[in-house]
This record gives C-alpha cells, sequence and structure tokens, in this order.
C-alpha cells in the first residue's frame, strides 16, 4: 500500500510539489464543473426562452410544447439509467467529453427542426446526452473532496445551472431578433466545444495529478488514502434505502426546477404581457438570486457543523430552511404586481438549488466514492420521470385552465414531503457499507 505507483505520487514522495502548501486544485476542478454546467443548462433553456416565437413561427401549441418537454425528460431519465454506471466505468475524463460532445451536437440539431415532430426528435438527442452532466460532476466532487467541502464544492458547480440560466436571456433574444431562432441553437451549442479541449487538457485523477501538493492530496482523502475499488451491481443499489431516499427527494423535487426553466418565460409572458425583448430582465434577477441560493445552500452545513452538529444533521438542518423559504411561491400565480412575482420567483429558485446542492451531496455522504455516479443517475431518472408527469401535466392544466396557480401550490409543497420522506427512509443518512 505504500508502495508509489505513479509518476506524481513519485513527485509528491520527493517533495517537489510543495508539500506544506495546501494548493488549490480541487477548486480549479470545481471550476471546470461550473462551467459545464452552465453550458448544459444554457443549452436546454433556449427552447424555453423561444417557446413564444415557436407559437408564432411554426404554431406550437401548449400542448405541443408540454410533451416536447416531456420528450426530453423521457429520454434524461433513460440516460440517466446508463449514464452514472456509464462514467463509473469510462472514468471522469472520458465519459464527461463524451457527453458534452454529444449534447453540444444535438443543440445545434434543433435548427433543423420545421415541427413539433422535429423538435421533439432533437429534444430526445438533447436529454439522452445531457443525462451525463450531473452524474460525472457530482462523482468529480467525490473524488476530489473531503466530505466537509463537498456540499460547498456542488453548490458552486450546481449555481452554474443558474449561469447558464443567466446567460441565455441575455444572448438569446438578442440573436434571435437579428439572425433567427435557429441561429439560436446552433450559437449555443458551439459553447461546448472549446470546453472539451480545456477538459481533456487539465483533467486527471487526484492521484495522477502531478501540481496536487501532499498536503492538499492527504485534506482530500484523509488518513483513508487513495479509495479501495469496491463495486457494488446496479441492480444491487436498488436493495439499499438509501438509494430510494434520494431517489424519492428527487423524483419529488427536481420536476419543479424544470417548471422554473422552462415555464417561467411563458408565465411571464402570459401573465405580464411581456415580448420576447423585455422577458430578459425578469429571469436574469430570478437565476442570479438563485446563484445565492446555491452558494449558500451549499455552505450552511459547515456553517452548522462548526456549532457542534455532526455532518448528518447538518445537511438536513439546512434542506429544511430550503424547503421552509420555497413556501411562499404559492402566491406567485395570484399576483398582479409583476415586481412581487419577480420577488417571490428568486427566494423560490434560490430555495431549490440551495436543497439540489445539499440533496446531491447525500448521495456521496450515504455511498463509497465508487458509487456515486451510479447513484446519482439512478436519482436522476426518478427525478426525469417525475419531470416528465409534470410536464404532461402542466400542458395539460395550462391548456384547460389557463392559469398557473395549482403549479405554483406543487412547486411549494414538494420540499417539505422530501425532507420528510428522506429522513424516514433514511434517518441520519447512514452510510452504505459495501464490506458488510
Amino acid at each position: 500500500m505504500n508502495q508509489v505507483h505513479t509518476k506524481a505520487d513519485q513527485r509528491r514522495a520527493a517533495g517537489t510539489t510543495h508539500a506544506g502548501r495546501l494548493g488549490r486544485v480541487r477548486w480549479t476542478i470545481c471550476a471546470m464543473l461550473f462551467a459545464a454546467t452552465s453550458i448544459n443548462y444554457m443549452d436546454r433553456q433556449v427552447i424555453g426562452l423561444l417557446k413564444p416565437t415557436l407559437q408564432s413561427s411554426i404554431g406550437l401549441t401548449e400542448l405541443d410544447y408540454g410533451y416536447i418537454v416531456a420528450a426530453f425528460q423521457v429520454t434524461y431519465a433513460a440516460g440517466l439509467v446508463v449514464a452514472g454506471r456509464l462514467v463509473d466505468r469510462l472514468g471522469i475524463r472520458s465519459g464527461y467529453s463524451l457527453f458534452m460532445s454529444m449534447w453540444s451536437l444535438a443543440s445545434m440539431a434543433h435548427g433543423l427542426a420545421r415541427s413539433a415532430l422535429g423538435f421533439g426528435i432533437a429534444r430526445c438527442f438533447l436529454g439522452l446526452s445531457e443525462a451525463g452532466n450531473f452524474p460525472a460532476a457530482v462523482k468529480t466532487v467525490a473524488d476530489w473532496f473531503p466530505q466537509t467541502e463537498r456540499s460547498l464544492a456542488t453548490g458552486i458547480f450546481n449555481s452554474g445551472a443558474n449561469v447558464g440560466a443567466i446567460i441565455a436571456p441575455a444572448i438569446i433574444p438578442w440573436i434571435t431578433l437579428r439572425f433567427g431562432w435557429r441561429t439560436a441553437f446552433v450559437t449555443t451549442g458551439l459553447f461546448g466545444l472549446p470546453w472539451i479541449a480545456w477538459w481533456l487538457k487539465n483533467y486527471r485523477k487526484p492521484s495522477e495529478y502531478p501540481r496536487l501538493t501532499r498536503t492538499e492530496f492527504d485534506h482530500i482523502y484523509g488518513d483513508a488514502g487513495v479509495p479501495v475499488e469496491l463495486d457494488s451491481p446496479w441492480l444491487k443499489l436498488l436493495t439499499y434505502r438509501q438509494t430510494w431516499a434520494f431517489s424519492i427527494a428527487k423524483f419529488l423535487t427536481d420536476p419543479i426546477w424544470w417548471f422554473y426553466l422552462f415555464w417561467l418565460p411563458s408565465f411571464f409572458d402570459s401573465r405580464f404581457h411581456l415580448g420576447l425583448s423585455h422577458l430578459g430582465l425578469p429571469l436574469i434577477i430570478v437565476y442570479n438570486v438563485s446563484v445565492v441560493g446555491s452558494v449558500a445552500g451549499g455552505w450552511l452545513p459547515a456553517l452548522f457543523c462548526s456549532m457542534g452538529l455532526d455532518t448528518a444533521k447538518a445537511r438536513i438542518y439546512a434542506m429544511f430552511i430550503c424547503a421552509v423559504l420555497a413556501l411562499p411561491v404559492l402566491m406567485a400565480g395570484s399576483l398582479n404586481s409583476e415586481w412581487a412575482a419577480i420577488g417571490l420567483l428568486s427566494l423560490a429558485a434560490a430555495a431549490h438549488q440551495g436543497w439540489s446542492a445539499n440533496l446531491f451531496t447525500t448521495a456521496s455522504d450515504m455511498f463509497p466514492r465508487t458509487a456515486v455516479g451510479a447513484v446519482v443517475g439512478l436519482g436522476g431518472m426518478a427525478g426525469s420521470i417525475g419531470g416528465v408527469l409534470f410536464a404532461a401535466s402542466a400542458g395539460n392544466i395550462l391548456h384547460f385552465t389557463h392559469s398557473y396557480k395549482a403549479l405554483f401550490y406543487i412547486s411549494a409543497s414538494a420540499y417539505l414531503i422530501s425532507i420528510a420522506v428522506i429522513w424516514i427512509i433514511a434517518p441520519n443518512l447512514k452510510k452504505v457499507d459495501f464490506t458488510a
């Protein structure tokens, strides 16, 4: 176990990596995850921003849009069945770059669509490929960060979802009004290419990273050293209560973020009569505030731990605070003030992202590093199934009632129900032991 196996190990053992300095290589890795997640969400949000344009240009209906969103989420769920395990098998470096390549091409393919069916097909391929982002990112965090820093690192990279949602409304209306909606899809798809080059050039496992100091390496792994590669069959994971706790919570709460991502543009347009040129500011405000929620939510457990709480209680308390902060959004569908709606939706989006940062981290709290990708994939699949049901329901609710009230009621209550489920099924977030 003490034998030096790699060149990186030899340099660390020789002391050529400034062993006394902690180093910040892990935060550079986190920055790459942040950028990938930003691109991921920018690509998937374009269709939501262009929904009013597509309704007038190709006759897209509310039902069509609901089914298109559902098509994305069906294939996203299917992709997550294999994405986590594929990342575990191929390795993070190869797996992540493969998924980014595929979803960039799928995003550009939207520019070829001429009907609702065409968008549905393009959306299927986008969902299938974008499924790789979160299993790969959460597994990377589990490999590169000690348990005490994982929720903060997850909160930071997860805030990329908000940044992508900020960049999209800032640039998509401008591109669409000047060059057409097809160019908007192609432009966002191209953002993935420089990231792939950056990732392949710079990413390595901690044990193979040449500039990682011995101090930072020990900080990541503590006294355990490089983890033993204990694996568990995919179906075996379904026998653990922890897998079900994580997956049910994703099933109940992931659809809420899909709702905020895909339906807020049309909500502001229908409720407050904002055209494409005026949709950007409300969305930018909502998603900017949600960035704060993602990072702050990820930081809260560390604060609670410093007060003497154990990691499990600190995580649950942070999630409970986020669940309570999401409640006021139930009033959003009844408001007549655009700015009041922006305020409530900003708070709700921030609460969701803080919740999500901590929920993702429960996977690495409860499972060994080698199983994290697969568990996140299973949970993401459950979240996507919930998203499919929500999307189909939302399309029908809006078609027949022309009101968002019921959708906001669901959005407000999902988190408290989820935290109760987690506490009942997996109390104290007990760690799974594959060697038992």
